[in-house]
């Protein structure tokens, strides 16, 4: 019994069937009929990702598709809402519950807005015309404007949030530059199949074009499309993968380092006591940073009305005591312009204990005991302070700011303080002065206290006799770092709350730091993301050995799969155009 084969198609129907056919897995397949040849080669190369499906409709009726896009879209707006939450965060120091939900939902509709801007630009590569709905032009229009205002936000008033961000490479690069690796062999599986397969099609349109045919369209014609699809996809991943290869060249990283050259653990200082405890620059926070084993105890100097000492850091009352509820009238005053009288009713800790908003991002809940105390915390006298920090032998730094102008002690506060630390008989080298008012006065009358400066030059802390340094991490980092080190200047950072940060202070071989969160870092016995550099040297060569050679058999297998594909088809072909010859 003879078999049905197909006709053999004529010249013209091979003429439209090449105008109609696709340039490669992401453009628009056509329904129409086309040769043998053809068909059954594109058949044998479908691509089952969710992308080939959605170009396979209209614009208008894209949305079906995009379904099981939904689940990748939530994760990356939950990431990238945790990054923004967190800058948030670290800017206004609260946190915000509703922000996770409202930058959750921008997230996912940025990540569907890119994704239709990406199957547009695909249907308009492939010449079909876009079926754009009202709605999507109006929800591409409002995300490209949300997204606009959120990076000016960031970038007006995040500003040194981004150098933090410059900061975290230093200790996690490394570890990018071996996770890198490890990914670019998992993408080098669909770079292979997409090379491969354009290299496939466009050996088809060559067999398949006549002379006449290359003359008259030369380089422009699919076959030039092909090739440039090939470099633009490519290209970028082989020289990605080459600097992959070679970046250890030009990285540094404090972490890697020999373990005998590791410096000792930094020195603690509790900022503002342990304010991750108990209400800040209260006798409650400064006792658990005493418990806790802090080194050290910081906190804020202000000058009361009748010239009394108190520890606040705002120059206001609002944030951390009760004065709206006992005189909101006033409530925006400075705060040196109260009695101390007033000053001592006021609840400092009631903010802490009951306020539903966390202070800080980790904080632990408070147990019960710990809950009541602090309700019960009033503002502290700088005499205070001095009395646990000369019992526990704790060392002290304070900001001394300055009254305002129509303060009575605006002239005499530095003689104030400095009085007042003398009769509360502590030890003076115990007191690390760190205002930078009057330094010959308080030189004569307390000799044995420790000067701190800010960021100076090496020349001005030589010239005034000053051996340490307190700074903001984020400035030296990025300036002068070696150069303080050069000098055997001692360094203070603040603030540093998170086990990374410290961990790269460690590394760094900073003296000590001032934080927060003084109960997670004393825990820490050895600095995360910590290795040697033999250890670093002998993972990168192995990962660079064993990625290459990976690479090199997923694009091997591919192609000895490609090329059994095409065999297999020629021998169909090659039977089909006998039996249809035959009469």
């Amino acid at each position: 019994m003879e078999k049905d084969w197909p006709k053999r198609p004529s010249d013209r129907q091979l003429q439209e069937a090449r105008k109609k056919t696709p340039i490669g897995p992401l453009l628009l397949r056509q329904r129409q009929p086309v040769s043998l040849h053809t068909s059954h080669h594109q058949s044998t190369r479908k691509s089952s990702s969710c992308a080939t499906f959605m170009l396979n409709s209209h614009w208008g009726r894209a949305a079906t598709g995009t379904k099981k896009s939904y689940v990748y879209a939530l994760r990356v707006a939950f990431v990238t809402s945790n990054s923004v939450i967190l800058v948030v965060f670290l800017g206004t120091r609260i946190w915000f519950f509703w922000s996770l939900v409202l930058l959750s939902v921008l997230g996912i509709l940025a990540a569907y807005t890119t994704m239709l801007v990406v199957i547009g630009f695909l249907l308009c590569w492939g010449k079909n015309e876009l079926y754009l709905h009202w709605y999507h032009k109006i929800l591409v229009l409002i995300v490209i404007m949300l997204c606009s205002l959120l990076m000016w936000i960031l970038l007006t008033f995040c500003r040194e949030r981004w150098l933090t961000i410059g900061l975290s490479l230093k200790v996690f690069a490394p570890y990018i530059h071996l996770s890198s690796i490890s990914a670019m062999v998992l993408l080098s599986w669909p770079v292979a199949f997409y090379l491969i397969h354009l290299e496939g099609e466009a050996r088809m349109r060559r067999n398949q074009n006549t002379s006449s045919e290359r003359r008259r369209n030369k380089w422009c014609n699919m076959l030039t499309k092909l090739r440039v699809l090939q470099v633009v996809v490519g290209l970028p991943f082989l020289l990605i993968l080459l600097c992959l290869y070679v970046v250890p060249f030009g990285t540094y990283s404090p972490c890697v380092q020999e373990k005998d050259k590791l410096a000792p653990k930094p020195t603690f200082f509790g900022h503002r006591g342990a304010a991750m405890l108990g209400p800040e620059n209260t006798i409650m926070s400064f006792e658990k940073a005493v418990e806790h084993g802090a080194d050290g105890l910081e906190s804020d100097v202000q000058i009361s009305l009748d010239e009394v000492p108190f520890l606040m850091h705002d120059y206001d009352l609002r944030r951390t005591t009760n004065i709206l509820e006992v005189m909101p009238n006033a409530s925006d005053k400075h705060s040196s312009f109260f009695y101390w009288n007033f000053l001592s009713t006021l609840n400092a800790g009631k903010w802490f204990a009951d306020s539903w908003i966390k202070p800080f991002f980790n904080m632990k809940p408070l147990s019960k005991a710990d809950r009541e105390r602090a309700r019960n915390q009033k503002i502290p006298k700088l005499s205070e302070l001095l009395e646990i920090a000369r019992k526990a032998n704790k060392l002290v730094i304070f900001d001394l700011n300055s009254p305002p102008r129509s303060h009575p002690a605006r002239s005499s506060y530095i003689r104030l303080v400095v009085r007042v630390i003398l009769d509360s008989k502590i030890e003076q080298h115990l007191i690390i002065w760190l205002p930078g008012s009057d330094r010959d006065y308080v030189r004569s009358k307390a000799p044995g206290f420790q000067h701190i400066g800010r960021l100076f030059t090496i020349e001005q802390l030589t010239k005034e006799k000053i051996t340490r340094i307190n700074v903001d991490y984020k400035n030296l980092f990025h300036n002068g770092l070696k150069e303080y080190k050069a000098a055997n200047i001692t360094i203070n950072v603040y603030l540093v709350n998170e086990p990374w940060l410290f961990s790269l202070a460690w590394c760094s071989s900073i003296h000590s730091v001032t934080t927060d969160n003084l109960e997670v870092l004393k825990q820490i016995n050895h600095p995360y993301y910590f290795m040697t550099p033999n250890f670093y040297m002998f993972m990168w060569i192995f990962l660079d050995i064993l990625s290459a050679v990976f690479i090199v058999a997923i694009f091997y297998s591919i192609w000895l799969r490609e090329s059994q594909s095409e065999k297999i088809l020629q021998g169909i072909t090659s039977y089909t155009d006998i039996n249809v010859n035959q009469p």
